[in-house]
């Protein structure tokens, strides 16, 4: 059947006229969309939308004119708005993604205030020289015989407080496993002075 003829019977709802032209043209469409997205399952979903805008705006069509260039037209529209879509979630996604990791960041930042503040609190209930020893150890990272030199005391003595000091914290910080692995280790519990100043040293 011509063309013309079956987008005049469109025009007047003729849905064997509506199902002719897509047999007719379904194909060829999602071949050409196909060259601009390089996806079958995204060709045919917009070759589908272009043509219920078709059948929903029939009574515009021109019965002079081929079915051919305006079905093109609303496929390739319609591939843009899809591609627009795509590109609108992909913003929304980054926003979402951009707030997450902003509220994470923040959440860290304040857990790890508390930590610092507990810290803090535990180091300044410890005997003076514990405290003064575990300061220069952990926190300026000044080895054993640099503290005893600096001190005027013994290595055994700085050992010593460092025992007696680790376990006053692992008694405070039972349930802080973070930190108290932070203290165990034989490295400065901070490298930041910005963190370091929150410990009054």
């Amino acid at each position: 059947m011509d063309d013309l003829v079956l987008v005049s019977k469109l025009k007047q709802g003729d849905k064997k006229a509506f199902k002719l032209l897509f047999e007719c043209y379904y194909d060829r469409l999602v071949a050409y969309i196909i060259t601009f997205c390089h996806d079958k399952m995204q060709a045919e979903d917009v070759v589908q939308l272009a043509f219920i805008n078709l059948w929903e705006d029939r009574e515009k069509l021109d019965e002079k004119k081929s079915p051919r260039s305006y079905l093109y037209a609303i496929a390739y529209n319609r591939y843009i708005d899809s591609i627009k879509k795509i590109k609108r979630k992909e913003k929304l996604l980054d926003i979402v993604w951009e707030r997450a990791l902003r509220s994470r960041i923040s959440e860290d930042n304040e857990f790890l205030e508390r930590r610092i503040e507990k810290m803090k609190q535990t180091i300044d209930l410890l005997p003076p020289k514990c405290k003064k020893i575990i300061q220069l150890n952990k926190i300026e990272g000044k080895k054993y015989s640099e503290i005893a030199d600096s001190m005027g005391i013994s290595i055994k003595t700085v050992e010593s407080q460092m025992r007696i000091a680790f376990n006053k914290i692992r008694e405070a910080l039972k349930k802080d496993k973070m930190i108290l692995f932070l203290m165990l280790k034989s490295i400065p519990l901070t490298s930041n002075k910005s963190q370091v100043s929150k410990l009054n040293l």
